[in-house]
């Protein structure tokens, strides 16, 4: 088994995720206690969490949870879905089952680095870079470009992380056609769907649409439940699903019970959640437009598309890195220099950061980045 690189984004958080004052730059939506989540569930479903036993749960999921994941898309069963421990074991076994050494990948940059290095530790991968110039959106040209006899997987994200972006319509469709035509697998990295301003367009579920998708789904971004740890993959091929079963087999075996009932009350309770979670963001983004027009000359800024985080351009002399590092240390705000994205397919951009606006608190963050700026220009 090959050794696997540093996880610079994860190295980052261990360091500065629970020392920070203000976390300004999380991906996840703002989060709840045990007792406002049961606050959302049946009497039958808090009972089932509260008597629950506490053994092995079944690999594949419990089948309740299965039908409760299939819910949320247009056209899985229970069947389609394997469930995993979070949305990072979805991205291992969906890598190391369709992949072998004689294979070639190719993934958008940037990127959480998983879906880049996973693949990379297995067969050869080409990047290709959205494009800051349109919206970061991806060039499908570039892709067929891109595309070898051997291309097996193509691995995409949208609403983007760290950028925001939702692919338009017409170029996932064309993304789709040209990997149908190609029989190429297309891994979809969904867990920011459903998550955004509340006016936010996303994108149909690759496994609703492609016989060759993957769906990869989690409860800890849009639905703000990252303690959970439940993920899972949605796919209309069960022989596929059937490989990651065993492979899990290997890894978690099975999900955590509580975990298991706590994400079926919340998924019965999807629609409220997400609307509580954009309401949150149709709150906070007004605040970084204007804190951003009282610095104009210090960066750039443009709303995303979904998801509960953007990527805007630092212009200060003293670059990226350096401003988040000043911050962090001397202001305990805590921001993702885009560094932290770098990537061995290609360039990728050095003087933006990762900002998030999907929780409470912000004020207090904004105010102390704020003094640190003014104090910094003094």
């Amino acid at each position: 088994m090959p050794t696997l690189p540093d996880f610079r984004l994860e190295t980052h958080f261990a360091k500065w995720e629970f020392s920070a004052r203000y976390h300004m730059t999380a991906s996840d939506a703002e989060s709840m206690s045990l007792p406002e989540l049961l606050a959302y569930a049946s009497s039958e479903d808090r009972e089932a969490f509260e008597t629950m036993w506490l053994g092995y749960t079944e690999t594949f999921g419990a089948p309740d949870l299965r039908e409760a994941i299939a819910a949320t898309y247009a056209a899985q069963r229970a069947d389609n879905i394997l469930c995993f421990a979070g949305a990072s074991e979805g991205i291992f076994a969906a890598n190391s089952v369709l992949l072998d050494s004689d294979s070639h990948a190719i993934v958008v940059t940037p990127n959480y680095q998983s879906h880049e290095s996973l693949p990379l530790a297995i067969c050869e991968a080409t990047g290709v870079p959205l494009d800051p110039n349109d919206n970061w959106s991806l060039d499908i040209d570039r892709v067929s470009d891109a595309i070898q006899p051997n291309t097996r997987l193509v691995t995409i994200n949208f609403p983007h992380n760290p950028t925001g972006t939702i692919l338009p319509r017409d170029r996932y469709d064309a993304l789709i056609e040209l990997c149908r035509k190609h029989g190429i697998w297309i891994l979809h990295d969904e867990i920011f769907n459903g998550l955004g301003p509340s006016d936010a367009e996303h994108l149909p579920f690759i496994s609703d649409v492609y016989e060759r998708g993957l769906s990869l789904g989690v409860m800890s971004k849009s639905y703000g439940l990252p303690g959970l740890r439940i993920g899972w993959i949605a796919c209309q091929d069960m022989q596929v699903l059937s490989q990651m079963e065993r492979l899990k087999h290997y890894l978690s075996i099975c999900n955590s019970g509580p975990s298991e009932r706590l994400s079926v009350i919340a998924l019965t309770a999807r629609d409220k959640i997400l609307a509580r979670n954009n309401t949150l963001i149709d709150e906070n983004l007004p605040k970084w437009d204007a804190f951003f027009s009282r610095f104009p000359d210090l960066f750039d800024w443009s709303r995303p598309d979904g998801s509960c985080m953007a990527f805007p351009r630092y212009k200060g002399p003293d670059g990226v890195e350096a401003f988040c590092k000043s911050l962090v240390e001397q202001a305990g705000v805590l921001l993702l220099p885009s560094t932290i994205y770098s990537s061995e397919l290609g360039e990728t951009p050095i003087d933006r950061f990762r900002l998030g606006f999907g929780r409470k608190g912000l004020d207090e963050g904004l105010a102390a980045m704020e003094a640190h700026l003014l104090k910094n220009a003094g």
